[in-house]
């Protein structure tokens, strides 16, 4: 097996001449986000609809039972024991992170490979998400549909039941990112049960990316599945596991 890092720099670098992993304007097109308008400088002052199921926090003496859905950035834990043995210290974490994955509208292809997009997989999963729902992806969408996006996918997991859900904010090594992440926590404002887990913020001036500055190293893995932990019990409700 290749080393990871080698993995996922080579990934990254075909999925962006390929027009995925560019936080683009258009799906699957580079470039700066068209006709955004001025940054609304405050949240959203309408409420969204209700969910008809209530979400209590999950019994005590049972592990968290989590779903991470991500994109290629993320998938880095996937390929480093010790990452995932990091995330998972605690909790049952199931890891569908996939490259070139976008919230609702078709993924883009990488390898001949087209994955489901992280509303098709809330779908899908359905009750079996468990008591956490973390959402990490949003570097290969439209920054202009991001909220609506955002929204259904929110809608979803609430309907199957989550408990709460974490959403990671992408990394701003291109100006569209920071679009999309001030929709990211402006529209967390209106959601009780979103927690905002600030990547972007966390990991400024580290070296733990590669070539692209996006995709992590080993170490920028670990790192990620560290900094989720306090996030995911926040979400639950419950004392983090010692």
């Amino acid at each position: 097996m290749k080393h990871p890092l080698t993995t996922l720099v080579a990934t990254a670098l075909v999925a962006l001449a390929a027009g995925c992993g560019g936080g683009s304007s258009q799906p699957g097109t580079l470039g700066v986000a068209a006709s955004m308008g001025s940054e609304p400088t405050g949240p959203a002052t309408s409420q969204p609809p209700s969910s008809s199921t209530e979400t209590t926090p999950p019994p005590a003496g049972r592990p968290l039972r989590v779903t991470f859905i991500g994109d290629s950035v993320p998938d880095s834990i996937t390929y480093v024991p010790a990452a995932r043995a990091r995330l998972r210290h605690g909790m049952k974490v199931r890891l569908d992170l996939k490259v070139c994955r976008r919230l609702v509208a078709p993924s883009c292809s990488f390898q001949g490979t087209t994955p489901d997009t992280a509303l098709e997989a809330v779908h899908r999963y359905g009750r079996r998400l468990g008591d956490v729902l973390i959402v990490d992806v949003g570097y290969n969408d439209w920054s202009g549909t991001y909220r609506s996006d955002m929204r259904k996918v929110v809608q979803a997991a609430n309907r199957a039941g989550v408990t709460g859900i974490v959403w990671v904010t992408l990394r701003q090594s291109r100006s569209v990112y920071r679009w999309t992440n001030h929709v990211i926590r402006n529209e967390a404002q209106r959601w009780p049960d979103v927690v905002v887990a600030d990547w972007d913020a966390k990991s400024a001036g580290h070296p733990w990316f590669g070539a692209d500055g996006l995709h992590l190293n080993d170490r920028g893995a670990i790192r990620l599945a560290q900094f989720l932990r306090p996030y995911v019990f926040q979400a639950a409700g419950v004392s983090p596991a010692s």
